[in-house]
């Protein structure tokens, strides 16, 4: 299958930001019910998870695919360090670093 090809009698083809818990992991099965293909998307972006565990639910439940994306980098040169530099802060108190 190519990679613009759906799969015969699928109502189209939906990436879902899956997190391998429960509302996702129900969600993931709706969908699929629906007639839709479903991959499913995991970031990393430093949350203790355990990726391998969650890949696997995905497929056992029926995701046709599971990307799994290290953002680790992105969050810290793109979101943190320009918040701290800005000097961003919530209510006056709070630094958003901490967010």
């Amino acid at each position: 299958m190519s990679a613009a090809a759906v799969a015969p009698g699928s109502k189209g083809r939906v990436l879902l930001a899956y997190s391998g818990g429960l509302d996702t992991s129900c969600i993931l099965a709706w969908l699929i019910e629906e007639g839709y293909e479903v991959m499913a998307y995991m970031a990393n972006v430093g949350q203790e998870e355990d990726f391998d565990a969650a890949r696997e639910k995905a497929l056992k439940v029926g995701a046709t695919k599971v990307f799994i994306e290290d953002l680790r980098r992105e969050l810290v040169e793109e979101l943190v360090i320009p918040t701290i530099q800005a000097n961003a802060v919530y209510e006056t108190v709070y630094l958003l670093g901490t967010s």
